[in-house]
């Protein structure tokens, strides 16, 4: 079994320590030899092992977050072990609590993270992979770079969140930490197929279209057989991607309750399970604008400053699409 780091996660690791990337090449062979010796991640498909700092001169605790593949183990990622340390303050704190509660009550109303270490983690991740497309952008489509927005604070993905009535999974909070969606150039976003980011404000108003569009059908479904009734959208699914910047035909959206992104379409066409997580989507992007020769999703290329895909080539283009070969 072939244990594979990728050259950012190589380049993270001698950012933490100077004995962090021998420690790394140890995990890696010890992977190699026993791939199911992680556990669970917050991150589907994931599994996470944890490093002793102390063996290594250096070198922190570590998180490692692979992939196990048939063949081959990849490497995700790799980050300083969350200190245990704040567990005393939460039991300190959660005492004080349960002496009053009117602030028991108020804390159980609110939306907690399950696992606050496991969220942490993942957007280290999804930072991570996101800031490898955009670093791409910047020096190779500056025009694409310059057409997303800013990302959002905290309190204005809360709102969201009261607005849709769910709460937002931490990849996808993470991700709008950095960026709050794409205007595109052209109509064409820089995700593959030329899709684009969506908007938040595009978001709270997609996902009320298709609430309202499941209400008409649950109403209908009361008096169609069981095996006839229709699920236009289902509450956990929060859009994400879309045809283009403006285009809602089709798109991704992210299943709250599983993890997965699935894809959405108007016409119902092709499958609706993408078997991605967030993250794997978007490092998946970043491979292939760094070794666009290995790409197998789609194909990219340039259009003078801006990043265009190949699967949805405008032939008005054709003769200025440069795709790229490195």
């Amino acid at each position: 079994m072939n244990a594979e780091i990728a050259q950012h996660v190589r380049d993270t690791a001698a950012q933490l320590g100077a004995g962090v990337p021998y420690a790394l090449k140890v995990m890696a062979g010890q992977l190699a030899d026993d791939p199911d010796m992680g556990q669970p991640s917050g991150l589907p498909g994931i599994l996470t092992v944890m490093v002793d700092g102390d063996l290594f001169e250096d070198c922190p605790a570590l998180a490692v977050g692979y992939i196990r593949e048939p063949d081959r183990i990849e490497i995700r990622y790799v980050n300083p072990a969350p200190s245990a340390e704040p567990a005393a303050d939460t039991q300190a704190q959660a005492q004080d609590q349960h002496a009053d509660p009117a602030a028991d009550t108020q804390d159980q109303d609110q939306d907690q993270p399950a696992d606050p270490a496991a969220d942490t983690v993942t957007g280290r991740v999804i930072a991570d992979a996101w800031q490898r497309i955009t670093r791409w952008l910047q020096h190779n489509a500056p025009d694409s770079h310059a057409a997303l927005r800013a990302g959002v604070s905290p309190t204005t993905i809360t709102a969201l969140e009261h607005d849709l009535g769910i709460q937002i999974p931490a990849d996808l909070r993470a991700l709008w930490f950095l960026t709050a969606g794409d205007d595109g150039v052209n109509g064409a976003g820089c995700l593959p197929g030329n899709q684009a980011l969506m908007t938040l404000d595009a978001v709270a108003a997609f996902y009320g279209q298709q609430m309202d569009s499941q209400a008409h059908q649950d109403t209908l479904n009361a008096r169609r057989p069981e095996c006839d009734r229709i699920t236009v959208w289902k509450a956990a699914w929060i859009p994400v991607v879309s045809y283009g910047a403006a285009d809602r035909t089709s798109g991704l959206y992210l299943d709250a309750a599983t993890g997965y992104l699935g894809r959405w379409s108007r016409y119902n066409e092709g499958p609706g399970d993408e078997l991605d997580t967030l993250a794997t989507y978007l490092e998946d992007v970043a491979d292939m604008l760094e070794a666009p020769a290995l790409a197998t999703r789609d194909k990219p290329g340039l259009v003078g400053g801006a990043l265009v895909w190949g699967s949805r080539l405008d032939p008005a283009q054709e003769d200025r699409w440069q795709p790229l070969t490195g």
